[in-house]
């Protein structure tokens, strides 16, 4: 039987080149519209449209979105979406595009190991985000990568049951 990685034909990328130029991209993009979410761009009162998210703090994340639950809010995944991000998978208004781009990778402290009942304890808040089998291949693999992520496309997560957009 082949791995759940290559099935989904999961691409890992080295190094954190890409997102920290999403990073550099959100800062100018936030510059040049005062907007505090520059990554993001919302098309409707209720509907928030992820274009280019490069991710964040996993708590400030999950804070968000259970606020977003409460009030139902829309997430378009259609971009680029990577790491504290991918949270968003957990809304019941989900939806991505078939070319959206989903990196996954294991908390850390700005790239630093976290001792590991802190790693264990946000692997789980991460995992609790997935549907299966996202969840049991992110607690397997990509929860163990730091130093970069593993890609996946939007059409592999609808082929696991996400809704398309």
């Amino acid at each position: 039987m082949l791995e759940l990685a290559t099935r989904l034909r999961v691409r890992m990328r080295t190094g954190m080149c890409q997102a920290k130029r999403l990073a550099a991209w959100a800062v100018l993009v936030g510059l040049a519209t005062g907007a505090a979410e520059a990554q993001q761009i919302y098309l409707a009162a209720n509907t928030l449209i992820v274009s280019a998210d490069g991710g964040g703090y996993l708590a400030r994340r999950s804070d968000r979105i259970a606020q977003m639950r409460a009030t139902g809010q829309r997430v378009e995944i259609r971009g680029t979406c990577i790491s504290a991000c991918t949270m968003y998978l957990s809304l019941p208004n989900v939806c991505v595009t078939p070319s959206a781009v989903l990196g996954f990778h294991g908390p850390s402290e700005n790239g630093r190991p976290l001792p590991p009942r802190d790693f264990e304890y946000w692997s789980q808040v991460m995992a609790a985000n997935y549907a299966e089998p996202l969840r049991s291949w992110f607690l397997s693999t990509a929860r163990y990568n730091t130093s970069g992520y593993y890609q996946i496309s939007g059409a592999q997560l609808i082929r696991m049951g996400y809704q398309q957009c």
